[in-house]
């Protein structure tokens, strides 16, 4: 029997869903070949499981990279609910740049699974503009940052988080070109006259 695409699913599947998408974002971090077997044999899962669950390597890391971004994307609002709107900003472009960078051998499987098919933005530009814009909103509201700062304009700025190595000195960068983007917003704040 067929289940509706937004039927929730029993629990014992969900919890193998969830497991195959722990161990394909090890996985893949690791390796963008990472077989899928191999995959479902270390989520303990069998073919049939794992292939009803994600018929074709595009759709496992289509959905590796989309839970990824909502977790990233969910810090937003968890973030203002307990800093003050430009802390929450701040904290939240570093959430970016360390799943940016933890990330590097995602992004390999996220290049080759989406070469021909373009989806990769699709997937990923809805969660992070609206977390962008809550961001940014929550920010212009307490004069915290420069007013008509587009969720467009803040991306395009932090963009040269996805071009820095890992593993050299991509941290201590980041944090640095953060700062940057960080002082920018501010410049021109109603709050800082």
């Amino acid at each position: 029997m067929h289940r509706p695409k937004d039927a929730p699913l029993r629990s014992d599947a969900q919890r193998n869903r969830d497991r195959i998408l722990e161990v394909a974002l090890a996985e893949l971090t690791r390796s963008a070949d990472a077989p899928l077997s191999a995959i479902a044999r270390k989520a303990g899962v069998g073919q049939g499981t794992f292939y009803r669950n994600f018929p074709n390597r595009e759709s496992l890391v289509l959905e590796v990279y989309r839970h990824e971004v909502q977790q990233v994307c969910d810090a937003a609002t968890d973030l203002l609910a307990t800093r003050p709107p430009d802390d929450a900003l701040r904290a939240w472009m570093d959430r970016l740049a360390r799943y940016a960078m933890t990330k590097a051998g995602l992004a390999a499987a996220l290049r080759k699974a989406t070469t021909t098919h373009g989806t990769l933005a699709a997937v990923g530009r809805g969660p992070l503009t609206a977390a962008v814009t809550l961001l940014l909103t929550a920010n212009e509201e307490a004069g915290a940052i420069r007013p008509g700062v587009t969720p467009e304009d803040f991306l395009l700025a932090i963009a040269g988080l996805w071009q820095l190595d890992p593993h050299a000195d991509g941290h201590s960068r980041a944090g640095r070109l953060l700062d940057l983007v960080m002082d920018g917003l501010r410049a021109g704040a109603p709050e800082r006259g």
